[in-house]
């Protein structure tokens, strides 16, 4: 029997051999919440002529859950199974059950899961009566592909969804920790082999900043948290912790870095082979990481150096000029007119101005990637000129802590209202934190502003060479081998299917590696007739 796959932990979900119903079931972004007296049926194909026999369940849960019934074409696996309690509600659990091959039928066969909690069911199985589900894999164990169907079952649990943990810092000889930024990581490797190693989730990991920063922390068993220590670029100790939050938001990027898709080759005896896909993010809310080692559960080890992407300029001529401005993914203001609309965001999205009732506010700039400035602009509002700028600097910073200073201005002045006025920088490093810092303006008790802009020199980076990171892989009890890969688009998701229909709502369908021959096709293209016809 093909392995039968469903993962609710990403959007979409993604499924294997498996077209999923629904009754009284909600979908959030990282589970299907399954409603008291609610189902969740999964159709699966088995192939005409197998002898089957027991095949393995395993159900990855979110928290405090309600007693469940499952079922297999009818059969009882469990009838009304209570999970014990979790220790709160972000844990992440495993169980697993045996079905018996007699349940297993050729052709079309259907997995119900059903939450049979009744109203106020507290104290017994769940203070909300509920079952969050983010998993749910079905496999014979018996199956020429034994290999692949061990990886999927392990998808849920390991790191296919990512992680973002809340961290403190305690720098050495302090007493007290301090809050940081959030650390958000991906790294999946689970599209490179059928291998279950490859999707064993990270007990350690160590990465570097382009500014020379570095940090290394270890996990604990259940991935809850984690410790470790960090070294600045200063050069500055400290310890490092965090506490898991939840899982890394799906779509496609975090509040300012993205996720990075390589596809990748593994050198053996000197030659290189294809290896499959990286999905690669670590984002500590310093600068870009070039160097990320990791471990996992099942013993294997990798680390890479990577290219950080820059969008590079020159010295800037008239009529070279490129607005990058749209690159700017996050604005903060020290103080902004939230009652009026006139908040900072507005200085890059054309939305209206920008007041601050300070005399010397502060502005920052996130960039998606780093960027090498040749110049920028500020425009002026629509009235009172005295809360016009007057004297301030621009500052560009790696990592957001240490700024460096881009062009300084005092007694500036707008001849007019809205009139842009342009400054042209005289360096060029790449950053991708940019801080504009007022200092004083024309002697009102507010600053306001209606437009800045960012410009490059016009040029492009060179593009890169045969391969955009280098490192080595190696599994556990087997040799080193090189690994190299080469940026590539990250895939566009659809959307999810929705449907009403009287067996259950049609949540999506996979055939890319069920349908292996046309029988089984038909077979499953019937199916997806009968629930989506009218």
């Amino acid at each position: 029997m093909d392995p039968v796959f469903a993962d609710f932990a990403v959007r979409p979900a993604e499924l294997a051999n498996a077209v999923v119903r629904q009754h009284r079931c909600a979908v959030a972004p990282s589970y299907v919440v399954v409603a008291s007296g609610g189902h969740l049926y999964v159709d699966f194909m088995v192939a005409e002529g197998e002898e089957n026999g027991e095949a393995t369940l395993r159900m990855s849960v979110l928290g405090v859950t309600a007693p469940i019934d499952v079922e297999v074409n009818g059969e009882p696996v469990v009838k009304n199974f209570l999970l014990p309690g979790a220790e709160g509600p972000a844990t992440v659990r495993e169980y697993v059950l045996t079905v018996p091959g007699t349940a297993l039928r050729p052709g079309a066969n259907v997995l119900a899961v059903r939450n049979t909690g009744g109203e106020g069911i507290e104290g017994e199985g769940g203070d909300d009566g509920v079952v969050r589900l983010r998993t749910v894999t079905l496999d014979s164990g018996e199956h020429e592909h034994k290999g692949r169907a061990q990886s999927v079952s392990g998808r849920g649990a390991g790191e296919r969804s990512g992680w973002v943990y809340a961290t403190e810092r305690r720098r050495l000889g302090a007493a007290a920790w301090q809050p940081a930024a959030e650390l958000r990581f991906q790294l999946d490797r689970s599209e490179t082999r059928d291998r279950a190693a490859e999707r064993e989730p990270v007990t350690r990991l160590a990465w570097r900043g382009a500014t020379g920063a570095e940090s290394s922390v270890a996990f604990r068993t259940d991935l809850s948290g984690f410790h470790g220590h960090f070294r600045d670029a200063d050069g500055s100790l400290g310890e490092l912790r965090g506490t898991l939050t939840g899982p890394l938001p799906q779509a496609g990027r975090t509040a300012g870095a993205a996720v990075q898709h390589f596809t990748t080759e593994e050198e053996h005896d000197g030659v290189w082979s294809p290896a499959g896909r990286l999905r690669l993010l670590l984002d500590d809310g310093g600068a870009p990481v070039d160097r990320v080692t990791w471990s996992d559960r099942g013993g294997a080890t990798t680390s890479l150096s990577v290219l950080v992407p820059v969008v590079a300029g020159r010295s800037a001529a008239p009529g070279e000029r490129r607005d990058i401005t749209e690159l700017v993914s996050k604005v903060w203001a020290s103080d902004e007119f939230t009652d009026f609309g006139e908040v900072a965001r507005n200085l890059v999205k054309s939305g209206g101005k920008w007041l601050a009732h300070e005399q010397d506010p502060e502005l920052s700039f996130t960039f998606d990637l780093p960027v090498a400035l040749s110049a920028y602009s500020l425009t002026s509002a629509n009235d009172v000129p005295e809360r016009d700028p007057q004297d301030w600097v621009l500052e560009g910073s790696s990592d957001g802590r240490s700024w460096s200073l881009l062009d300084s201005r005092a007694g500036e002045t707008f001849q007019g209202r809205y009139q842009s006025r342009e400054f042209v920088l005289a360096r060029t490093e790449a950053y991708r934190y940019h801080r504009l810092r007022i200092t004083d303006n024309h002697g009102a008790e507010e600053t306001q502003l209606l437009e800045v802009r960012f410009f490059d020199g016009g040029a492009e980076a060179a593009a890169p060479g045969l391969c955009d990171f280098v490192g080595h892989h190696q599994d556990a009890d087997a040799e080193p081998v090189g690994y190299r890969g080469t940026r590539v688009p990250a895939p566009v998701a659809g959307a999810d299917k929705e449907g009403d229909d009287s067996a259950g709502e049609l949540l999506a369908a996979d055939f890319s590696d069920t349908a292996r021959n046309l029988q089984d096709a038909a077979r499953l293209l019937e199916q997806l007739t009968r629930y989506l016809r009218p």
